[in-house]
């Protein structure tokens, strides 16, 4: 019963999220891609030139900020800027949820182990079928990611399985349940509350902008 698609226009953001995803950037597709949308294109540029990215100098086109910011730079705003585009008739609480979610798993991604897999992206896309009010398996149809991602976002089990349960339980307040998943990932009790503050942290800065 479920006959519901992505919109056109959000799963080219979608598709965004997939093209940074990449090992290596394509700088021409990704261009085009942001080109096609307007605005993205003025998302970006005006996150760009806030204090939030701390830009001395204005950005004026596309190229020319993937040219300033460098591929580490250029995966984290289209991160940021697809998502708030794709979430924007969702309520704000959903968005600031997954952002804060990729932002703590980042934060943490130096000291747990997760392969190859993007944990930044795991855990901005596990919010992603609430806000477009679709199943996961019908968007992950759309936007491949890696096997371990897939796995976790569709419920089953892997070696992102412990850090994803370590996000869902700070998230609830479930102190035991923090406790336990840290423990496992052998990351202390301080460490954990300290991610998660800088995440939510993170999160206001960039949506007060």
């Amino acid at each position: 019963m479920q006959a519901k698609e992505v919109p056109a226009n959000r799963l080219n953001y979608m598709r965004l999220l997939q093209a940074i995803s990449q090992p290596e950037l394509n700088i021409r597709d990704l261009e085009t891609l942001i080109k096609h949308e307007a605005s993205v294109c003025y998302r970006l540029l005006r996150y760009l030139n806030s204090a939030a990215f701390g830009i001395r100098n204005e950005v004026h086109s596309i190229r020319h900020a993937i040219t300033m910011l460098g591929e580490r730079e250029v995966r984290r705003w289209i991160r940021l800027v697809a998502t708030l585009t794709v979430g924007e008739n969702t309520p704000s609480e959903l968005v600031n949820t997954a952002m804060t979610r990729a932002r703590f798993c980042e934060l943490l991604a130096e000291r747990v182990p997760h392969g190859d897999s993007d944990l930044f992206l795991m855990g901005l896309l596990s919010m992603i079928d609430t806000i477009l009010e679709m199943p996961m398996v019908s968007i992950l149809e759309n936007v491949p990611v890696d096997f371990e991602t897939k796995a976790v976002l569709l419920g089953g089990t892997g070696k992102l399985s412990p850090m994803y349960q370590l996000m869902l339980a700070r998230e609830s307040g479930d102190w035991q349940g923090t406790a336990d998943h840290a423990q496992k990932l052998g990351l202390s009790d301080s460490e954990v509350a300290e991610a998660y503050w800088q995440a939510m942290q993170w999160v206001r800065q960039l949506t007060s902008v």
